[in-house]
């Protein structure tokens, strides 16, 4: 012990610049891996260095291998077995990033930047050359994390389910074209949001929300209390066709703004005023007369921005059914627009994906940032889960 703190003491005199330092640092790093190294050889063979032993298989030398690490380059030496059955936890064949620099990769991919963008600023932080198509093997490693997470199991029951889509360019076949990136956002018994699942499709349609609800049905989810979506083209009969009993309310900020596509600038403000009174009304016996007055004030002008109203009543006004706190969290999608807004940040910079994965891979990455900051529950959830308890006594499973 004495001589080896001798030792260091004789090292650190050296040291006379800030580079000294950083070799000092290397040849410690150096030391430290090696040793790991060496200590993993010996767990693997059951036997150490010096002891007698009667197996066949024995240490072998080493060989030399260039690690890329957040402190710079490294030449370390990686020991061998005779038998070729050593694999390294430490340093894994076949790797010569470090984890932390692979982390960074994917977090500075997940914000947006470009390859190269991603290229130069790990030589400035490392001091380190990384190829495009490294980054690319990084980025591409996290497909199995994907698939392990978009097939997850589920809980048995959520409170609340809302689903939207995102809007993406990808290029297909040598042309760019608009593709929907669907996601459900589920409320659990815990009154905590989880992302439930991300699908891409071309066309939305009943059969394809029904593979979508099929899907999660298949992953453990067997009761859906409350639905909260946009008028989305086949939603409403496919919740019905997988979970009956599973009530649903149309977003009103959704129907308010496809209204106000059939009014004129100079009328929209008063138009809007007299809107409000329909969803702010105390119940729905109110919201019916506020409609009533609605159409009787501007139906000969603006037939079909009413029109609306009256063919999707009953799943526009299923929050009436329900206590204050219930109905400020499901009468609008804002929590899932939310989330949308959250992702567009971090895949802004991206003009166009090349394919359907690289569009996973980026959303799913920026999912990941954004649902860390899901810790706790939503506001008042123990009133809130107590109304849900009274309403749905016979299906609650707490």
């Amino acid at each position: 012990m004495k001589n080896i703190r001798k030792h260091e003491e004789e090292a650190l005199k050296k040291i006379k610049h800030i580079n000294d330092l950083e070799d000092y640092v290397s040849t410690i790093y150096k030391k430290g891996i090696e040793s790991l190294l060496k200590a993993e050889l010996t767990d693997h063979l059951g036997y150490g260095k010096y002891e007698p032993c009667q197996e066949q298989n024995y240490r072998n030398g080493s060989s030399k291998k260039q690690l890329k690490t957040d402190i710079g380059k490294l030449l370390v030496e990686i020991p061998r077995d005779r038998d070729s059955t050593f694999e390294p936890i430490l340093v894994p064949k076949h790797r010569r990033i470090s984890t932390k620099i692979s982390s960074s990769i994917l977090t500075l991919y997940s914000k947006g930047l470009s390859t190269r963008d991603i290229e130069e600023t790990i030589k400035d932080i490392y001091g380190i050359n990384v190829s495009p198509s490294t980054i690319s093997h990084i980025t591409d490693s996290v497909i199995e994390d994907i698939k392990d997470w978009q097939s997850r199991p589920l809980d048995e029951q959520y409170c609340i389910v809302w689903a939207d889509g995102l809007s993406v360019k990808i290029r297909h076949n040598g042309i760019v074209i608009n593709k929907t990136v669907y996601l459900l956002i589920g409320l659990s018994i815990s009154g905590r949001k989880e992302i439930l699942g991300m699908w891409i499709s071309e066309r939305e349609n009943a059969s394809f929300w029904m593979s979508v609800f099929t899907d999660i049905k298949s992953r453990g989810v067997n009761d859906i209390l409350i639905s909260c979506t946009d008028n989305l083209k086949g939603i409403q009969a496919a919740i019905k066709a997988v979970f009956r009993n599973t009530t649903g309310q149309l977003c009103i900020v959704h129907q308010i703004r496809n209204s106000c596509k059939f009014v004129v600038w100079k009328d929209k403000k008063e138009f809007l005023q007299d809107l409000k009174c329909i969803y702010t009304a105390n119940n729905l016996e109110q919201a019916v007369d506020a409609l009533d007055a609605l159409e009787n004030k501007w139906g000969h002008k603006y037939y079909y921005a009413i029109k609306s109203w009256r063919d999707n009543w009953t799943d526009l006004t299923a929050f009436y059914d329900y206590p204050h706190e219930i109905r400020r969290i499901i009468y609008t999608t804002n929590i899932i627009e939310s989330l949308n807004s959250g992702i567009r940040k971090y895949i802004k910079t991206k003009n166009a994906f090349p394919d359907d994965f690289a569009a996973k891979k980026s959303i799913f990455l920026a999912i990941n940032i954004i649902q860390k900051k899901w810790t706790m529950p939503i506001i008042d959830w123990p009133v809130i889960l107590n109304q849900f308890k009274i309403l749905y006594d016979d299906r609650l499973k707490l």
